[in-house]
């Protein structure tokens, strides 16, 4: 099939499917939970979570910010993981995969931020070992977990992205960190991509007060901001702003913010509880 991405990956045995208002089967959920919420506000939607860097890094890693400590790992996802190859646009992208996305009921695609590749994605040992959990927690649940190349961030990184997400008839969390975001915010207005999509997580990424107005809000569209608090690249409140316009859009909108009180700009990599995010966005389908 010109331009899709074709997988020929088998699903784990005893996958589930996903269904509305299921719960995920975990994976290694007590050490990757939020380690403390020290505050709730805006009606139960923007948390302050505790975040301390000798417990989270320098304990938690065998080298810090290199190798996690290996009980934070299960790398026999690896059988069920691939670099594969898609077209799109006159280009040859490549994109991690964990899973099969051919027959996934849900799916991840991760947008890299400046200066990575399909490999940030794919490091089971790096970023806490985050990215080892959220591929076991979607090949264990029957999903798919893709992390491509980008290769610009704007219009024509976006086309790329589109044609992954359109690839695949799963609904898509579209997770995109740092400069990524600027990715997230383009395909908000996109009719044909936001349909597709199943939610959306900014992860430390750039403030785009756009997004606000944008066809996903205006569709409800789930969104999951994650930020640190001592950022000094993207500030915090100036995310915040976002998150409170897209929350005044409408009664009620399906959107959470976590604020890592202390944490850098890597920090929501490192952090996010991925299978809190999921169950929040698919719970919503």
């Amino acid at each position: 099939m010109s331009g899709a991405l074709l997988l020929v990956l088998t699903l784990m045995p005893g996958a589930v499917v996903l269904g509305q208002a299921l719960d995920l089967r975990g994976h290694k959920d007590r050490l990757f939970a939020y380690p403390g919420i020290l505050s709730v506000a805006d009606e139960g939607t923007f948390f302050v979570v505790d975040y301390d860097k000798m417990r989270d890094i320098h304990r938690r890693d065998s080298e810090p910010e290199r190798r996690v400590r290996s009980n934070y790992v299960a790398t026999g996802v690896r059988k069920y993981s691939r670099v594969a190859v898609h077209e799109a646009n006159g280009r040859k992208i490549e994109t991690g995969v964990a899973g099969d996305y051919s027959r996934a009921r849900l799916a991840v695609i991760f947008v890299h931020g400046r200066g990575g590749d399909q490999r940030l994605g794919m490091n089971d040992y790096t970023f806490g070992g985050n990215f080892n959990r959220l591929k076991n927690l979607m090949v264990l649940n029957g999903g798919a977990y893709l992390s491509p190349t980008v290769s610009s961030f704007d219009d024509a990184g976006a086309r790329d992205i589109k044609a992954l997400i359109m690839a695949g008839r799963a609904p898509v969390l579209l997770a995109c960190a740092s400069m990524g975001s600027i990715i997230c915010s383009k395909l908000a207005n996109d009719p044909a991509v936001v349909p597709r999509l199943a939610g959306m997580a900014i992860l430390g990424g750039a403030p785009d007060m756009t997004l606000a107005r944008s066809l996903a809000v205006r569709s409800k569209l789930p969104l999951v901001f994650t930020h640190g608090s001592y950022d000094t690249v993207y500030d915090w409140q100036d995310q915040k702003s976002v998150f409170d316009a897209v929350r005044r859009s409408a009664g009620g909108y399906p959107a959470q913010f976590i604020l890592f009180d202390t944490g850098s700009h890597g920090t929501p990599i490192r952090m996010t509880d991925w299978k809190q995010t999921l169950e929040f966005v698919f719970r919503r389908r």
